[in-house]
């Protein structure tokens, strides 16, 4: 049996939907389990139950400080070696990410799991096409970001969990394969192009201001993170390429810009809103 965790959150419901569109034999386990699914919660370390998972897909348990998130991956691949997993897939970090703010825990997860004894097949996911249309903000008619002209290589998250079910569904085939999934290179102005705005650039200092002072919400770790991809993108240190992805689905990826797009005209405010938030 297949077990998918985080499979409440976006891209691991999207990763069991696929495995189970390719008929194979998948659950998910979640801290909230729904209907189906089993109980997974990292922080209840002595209650993780792995037993009977022939493959476990270790989606990233972000949104926690590097050494909370760190140590639910540890619990788990530890409970992975006690009930005899046979293979662990983990969804981590696009290597051209190394300087971001939440790299350290995709690489400190890596070592673990390849030094957990158990076989391994690492996805190195670039970042979303949903996050980047989804951290445009908006102000009058317009479309702003800290991004400048630099480019993402961004990837539709469908493709990333498609790739996640290519590989949790024949893990043998990927063992001990690192796999770099990026997609095509756009840039914020193309995005706005496509919802006919214009583009106005923030200066990293601005956009760090408005998030430090007038995003409501943040947790304290999500400020560095956001302006670490912001002025990552825009100085062109996430905008190379690797066959990777569609090698591994056999297909043209989707297209990044049409739904990079999508997820910007749908935080696209009503009249006389003048600025959104960044997503969290």
């Amino acid at each position: 049996m297949i077990l998918v965790t985080g499979a409440n959150g976006n891209l691991g419901s999207s990763t069991l939907a696929a495995l189970r569109a390719r008929g194979a034999a998948a659950k998910g386990g979640s801290r909230t389990p729904s209907e189906g699914m089993r109980r997974l919660d990292f922080d209840d370390h002595g209650g993780l139950d792995l037993a009977g998972v022939s493959t476990l897909v270790l989606i990233s348990a972000g949104y926690a400080e590097d050494d909370q998130v760190v140590g639910r991956h540890a619990a788990v691949l530890d409970a992975a070696v006690r009930d005899d997993v046979h293979h662990v897939v983990y969804t981590s970090l696009t290597g051209a990410g190394d300087h971001l703010g939440f790299a350290l825990a995709h690489r400190a997860t890596e070592r673990l799991v390849r030094t957990s004894g158990l076989p391994w097949t690492i996805l190195r996911n670039g970042l979303y096409a949903e996050l980047f249309g989804g951290l445009l903000m908006w102000a009058g008619t317009g479309a702003e970001s800290a991004f400048g002209d630099g480019a993402l290589a961004a990837v539709a998250r469908e493709d990333l969990a498609d790739a996640a079910a290519i590989v949790a569904a024949n893990p043998t085939r990927h063992s001990g394969r690192v796999y770099d999934l990026v997609g095509t290179p756009i840039t914020a102005g193309q995005v706005a192009d496509r919802l006919g705005v214009p583009h106005h650039t923030l200066s990293v200092a601005e956009y760090r201001r408005r998030l430090l002072h007038e995003t409501p919400g943040l947790l304290p770790f999500q400020p560095p993170m956001l302006v670490s991809i912001a002025t990552g993108i825009r100085h062109g240190f996430l905008n190379g390429t690797t066959p990777d992805l569609t090698d591994l689905l056999d297909r043209p990826a989707r297209d990044p810009l049409a739904t990079a797009a999508v997820a910007a005209s749908a935080t696209r405010p009503e009249a006389g809103v003048q600025r959104r938030s960044p997503p969290r």
